[in-house]
């Protein structure tokens, strides 16, 4: 498995696959990409209650899209077949939750990790100047924006202002690898397209899937909203990962944050493995089988 190479296209290819073999799904798009590329989304299921679970908004945290890929695979197959997904009747989930899954919120910037934009091609020279402003990040391994360089986990408007402060202080004042928040919140497509996709629905929950930790993060700033520490606690006791509070320095104008503030309604950073980014395929059977009973609960909690 470790010779497979991940990109969008694999992305594109899995949900045209999903598409022809399970009818019962929802394929649309939420926007597009700096280089124009499909901000896919997918929906399965036909109940008014709606989730939303998002992965790779970082570039070298690809392997969440994996783990969505894989989920979206098993519950159409269990609904198709009827019968269970980690023990729920995936018939009896898909009537009662609508389940909305954006597998790559960041396809640029994946493809840049992952070899799919080549070495020639002008976006990768100019992703190769923007890194050489910072040495000590490893190009491309330690590539975490969108193409053009802006965090896209640091663009929505929950205490946007206080990570600008926190990320200038550190050093990224510039389009940069990692960490630089852009010019203004929502200023990059990618981040607008998961924005607005948000606000176009009704969602009770959300999970923005990202490596590595093993954490789970809950809160922002002082909002408690209902629900949200027991469900929590269980998804934490069903992945044996830890739920903590955001680090101060991380905790602000991410993509939970602002859902937390803007619907004081429950959504969870989920840190899946350990390691370094991007973390190795040999970890996905483990990070899947952990994760498996956060999806399905997080729909029926």
């Amino acid at each position: 498995m470790e010779d497979f190479i991940f990109s969008s296209d694999v992305v594109y290819g899995n949900l045209n696959a999903l598409r022809t073999t399970y009818p019962f799904i929802e394929i649309g798009s939420a926007g597009r990409s700096i280089l124009g590329k499909n901000i896919p989304y997918v929906r399965v299921g036909r109940g008014q209650k709606e989730v939303f679970y998002s992965a790779a908004i970082h570039a070298n945290e690809w392997i969440t899209s994996l783990i969505l890929l894989e989920f979206l695979h098993e519950y159409c197959n269990a609904i198709q077949n009827n019968s269970t997904i980690w023990g729920f009747s995936a018939r009896r989930l898909f009537e009662s939750v609508s389940i909305y899954i954006m597998p790559i919120v960041n396809p640029d910037g994946v493809d840049l990790v992952t070899g799919a934009i080549l070495p020639s091609s002008a976006a990768y020279k100019q992703a190769q100047e923007i890194s050489n402003n910072f040495p000590d990040v490893p190009f491309v391994e330690g590539w975490k924006a969108n193409i053009r360089g802006v965090d896209l986990n640091l663009q929505f408007p929950a205490g946007w202002q206080n990570a600008r402060d926190i990320k200038y202080a550190q050093g990224f004042n510039e389009p940069a690898p990692r960490d630089f928040v852009g010019f203004g919140p929502l200023t990059e497509p990618e981040s607008l397209a998961i924005y607005n996709f948000t606000l176009q629905h009704n969602f009770r929950l959300v999970l923005a899937y990202h490596s590595q930790g093993e954490v789970i993060f809950w809160q922002f700033q002082n909002y408690n909203p209902p629900g949200a520490f027991f469900i929590g606690n269980q998804l934490a006791n069903v992945s044996g990962y830890t739920l903590e509070s955001t680090p101060f320095n991380s905790s602000f104008a991410g993509y939970k944050d602002w859902f937390i503030q803007n619907y004081n309604r429950p959504g969870y950073t989920i840190e899946v493995g350990l390691g370094i980014n991007p973390l190795p395929l040999s970890q996905f059977d483990q990070i899947y089988r952990d994760n498996l009973g956060i999806l399905v609960l997080s729909a029926i909690l």
